[in-house]
């Protein structure tokens, strides 16, 4: 570790926050890096659905799948709304609306709890049969359950699973191999969690990202996919860098940076105006902690 993370690892070291793991780049090289007990893979949590936006607009771009989609293009289940609703069947909800956690559920299906104890297989079917509580694509709720829902449209859209699918157009051309990612019960990839990278891959995502999809001079992923999945697509109500707005299965945040973030403080943070990428790894629920200490004690690093 050199000077530019002293105050960080000072910071967290005195508030007790529990980073395993952090890296930041500027310039494409690396500026500085510290590592708790080495750098190894550990689960990203909902990092993974950063991942499974950059499969979605991939598949745009082939013509697999368009925005304008809907559950019920895909999935045969028929289970619509109650006769005197006025709201619409899930089968009705569009890719875009999944996409910017907007489906209109008020309390979103498949948390990770609910995903340990369900006793139906088809988790697509589950999800189908819940009826909708309000209008979709009006309002914010994070769900990892839409995000589910998107991987399992792409599965059927590109014949193959979201894993597989991105292995040769992501994971390999960004040098990650022997990919881990974790499926429901019928062999559908998580996509809203389940992804195993180390921090130093992480950091190489970070770096595609603010290259807007470009790596080695190949274009991996189109850049109007990067430039639209993270900016503000819907707006957020929560607090500090959780009320910055979301994107497609990205967070914006404070100081015109943009993040995919996991709980226990996986993130990935890419600040374009510095031209840096921050990813950290983590144990720790005060997730806003972490942040408030990168603002504080790496951004000044950046000149």
């Amino acid at each position: 570790m050199s000077v530019k993370l002293k105050g960080f690892i000072d910071t967290i070291t005195a508030k007790q926050l529990n980073v395993h793991s952090v890296r930041v780049l500027q310039h494409g090289q690396l500026l500085d890096e510290w590592h708790q007990n080495g750098d190894y893979r550990r689960v990203q949590h909902s990092i993974s659905k950063s991942f499974t936006s950059m499969a979605v607009g991939l598949a745009v771009q082939e013509g697999l799948i368009h925005l304008d989609n809907t559950l019920g293009d895909f999935f045969p289940y028929d289970q619509s709304q109650p006769v005197q609703s006025p709201l619409p069947s899930p089968r009705e909800l569009k890719l875009r609306d999944l996409l910017r956690m907007s489906s209109g559920h008020d309390s979103p299906p498949l948390w990770a709890d609910e995903r340990e104890s369900l006793q139906e297989k088809d988790w697509a079917k589950h999800y189908m049969s819940l009826s909708l509580d309000r209008m979709p694509g009006e309002h914010f709720t994070y769900s990892s359950g839409d995000t589910f829902m998107i991987s399992a449209m792409l599965q059927k859209a590109v014949g193959q699973t979201v894993k597989d699918y991105l292995i040769p157009r992501l994971f390999e051309p960004l040098g990650m191999h022997h990919i881990e990612w974790e499926t429901s019960p019928l062999g559908i990839t998580l996509g809203c969690a389940g992804l195993w990278l180390n921090n130093e891959e992480l950091s190489r995502f970070g770096q595609f990202l603010l290259q807007e999809g470009r790596w080695n001079d190949q274009q991996l992923v189109p850049s109007e996919w990067i430039e639209a999945a993270v900016h503000e697509q819907i707006k957020t109500t929560g607090d500090g860098d959780w009320g910055q707005g979301y994107g497609y299965q990205f967070w914006m945040c404070s100081h015109d940076a943009y993040r995919a973030d996991g709980a226990f403080g996986q993130f990935c943070i890419v600040l374009p105006s510095r031209e840096a990428v921050i990813s950290i790894n983590s144990q720790e629920e005060n997730m806003q902690g972490i942040l408030n200490t990168v603002w504080d004690q790496i951004l000044p690093e950046l000149a």
